[in-house]
């Protein structure tokens, strides 16, 4: 098992050096004849994933909170860069050929002149007479013409030139929307067993906040004041709520406090939970105002709502039980289950749960991510059937890793539950 690992670990790491050197060959080594900005590209890309790595350790690590504040910013963005540069680059290959033959035909290379013969005793063309005796020194020949980039290295400069301009962008804007807050999606679910009274019932889903050495309390503030503008009945915060210990992103998760719903805010954890101490942010939330349910059901008035751990609490004996959410509940009554990861819509469909709220897969995050992430999800996003189960789950409200969505922007959904009876 130690040798898979390591077989694995090392052709990752060969990808990544495959990568950035493919990287700095095109926007460094074929736009620059000078040494010295080659170098410092060289620099540049081995320096931001050095930030990256000690970004990721650092917050692994329980690093010192103001270090991970100052590594996280730079190292979390290279990495999304570093992607956008990757592909926009790749996509330059094929504009690359094009735009050579494009110059070729607008302006073909000339031949150069085949030297003429000089007559003896008359000076190279360019070169000025000597003077004689009480004359005048003549003026100098003209200066060379500077060179004129070749047509390869022009061509290597407008792609490298467009393919960061289009990375740069990219990123800019993906970045912008996170912090920009979450928008609001809104889901109508019909639930089979749901009575005519609680038609138009209304659950806003919040997953996947993220709070951490980047996403600080403002941003949760933004989310609160996007949630709480909904109106909704009911609130569900699905886990991956922080990225740090309580101690340190305590002050940052304070205004969840003012998160307000008639029926109340509930909470499950999520795997990040247990990378940041899963029972001091239950007692936190708590503390917050927040309703944990920790395997666990609470009955309202015309359907009950139930919640799980997440599977990465197994590993510490808190894994998702079923069982004891939910095994002497009456099934004729509808039942609404908060569960972190879609995989968990299995075990859902076998206890007879209608709906189950998720998130964690994020949509993706970052494209081609989503593609990755229907690997190993059964739904990346949005709401879909699994026999008498449904599953919504929401592409979370923050990031996890760089502050920046692409192709998966942020939400918190409203999901409002009809009765087939009304």
């Amino acid at each position: 098992m130690v040798i898979v690992f390591a077989l694995v670990a090392l052709a990752v790491l060969g990808v990544l050096v495959t990568a950035n050197w493919y990287v700095w060959r095109r926007l460094f080594r074929d736009t620059a004849r000078g040494a010295g900005v080659r170098r410092a590209g060289a620099a540049l890309v081995a320096g931001g994933w050095a930030l990256a790595v000690g970004a990721l350790v650092a917050e692994r690590t329980g690093a010192p909170f103001w270090l991970q504040r100052v590594l996280g910013w730079p190292g979390f963005l290279w990495m999304a860069l570093s992607v956008y540069l990757l592909l926009a680059l790749l996509a330059g290959e094929a504009v690359r050929p094009l735009l050579r033959r494009y110059l070729e035909r607008r302006a073909p290379a000339a031949p150069e002149p085949a030297a003429a013969p000089i007559p003896a005793g008359t000076a190279p063309a360019g070169t000025a007479p000597a003077a004689g005796p009480g004359e005048p020194a003549p003026a100098p020949a003209p200066a060379t013409p500077l060179a004129v980039p070749s047509r390869r290295l022009f061509v290597s400069r407008v792609v490298g030139g467009a393919a960061a301009a289009a990375a740069v962008g990219t990123v800019g804007f993906g970045t912008y929307g996170v912090l920009n807050g979450p928008a609001v999606k809104r889901v109508t679910v019909p639930l089979a067993k749901l009575p005519r009274a609680a038609h138009g019932f209304r659950i806003a889903v919040v997953s996947d906040i993220h709070l951490g050495p980047v996403l600080g309390r403002g941003f949760a503030q933004k989310v609160v004041d996007t949630v709480n503008g909904t109106q909704p009945d009911l609130i569900a915060v699905v886990g991956d709520l922080v990225d740090g210990s309580v101690k340190d992103l305590g002050p940052g998760a304070a205004p969840l406090a003012g998160l307000s719903a008639r029926h109340g805010t509930y909470f499950v954890t999520g795997n990040h939970e247990y990378f940041s101490g899963a029972e001091q942010w239950v007692e936190e939330v708590r503390r917050l105002g927040l309703l944990p349910l920790e395997n666990a059901r609470t009955e309202l008035p015309h359907f009950d709502l139930a919640g799980v751990n997440d599977i990465s609490g197994e590993d510490e004996g808190q894994g998702p039980d079923y069982a004891r959410a939910l095994g002497d509940r009456d099934r004729s009554r509808a039942c609404v289950l908060l569960a972190h990861q879609p995989v968990m819509i299995h075990d859902a469909v076998e206890h007879g749960v209608d709906l189950q709220l998720s998130g964690h897969t994020h949509g993706g995050q970052l494209w081609p991510g989503p593609l990755l992430a229907a690997a190993a999800n059964p739904t990346v996003a949005g709401l879909e059937r699994y026999g008498d189960t449904q599953l919504y789950v929401s592409r979370g409200a923050g990031a996890w890793g760089p502050p920046t969505r692409v192709g998966a922007p942020s939400d918190v959904t409203v999901i409002e539950l009809a009765s087939r009876q009304a």
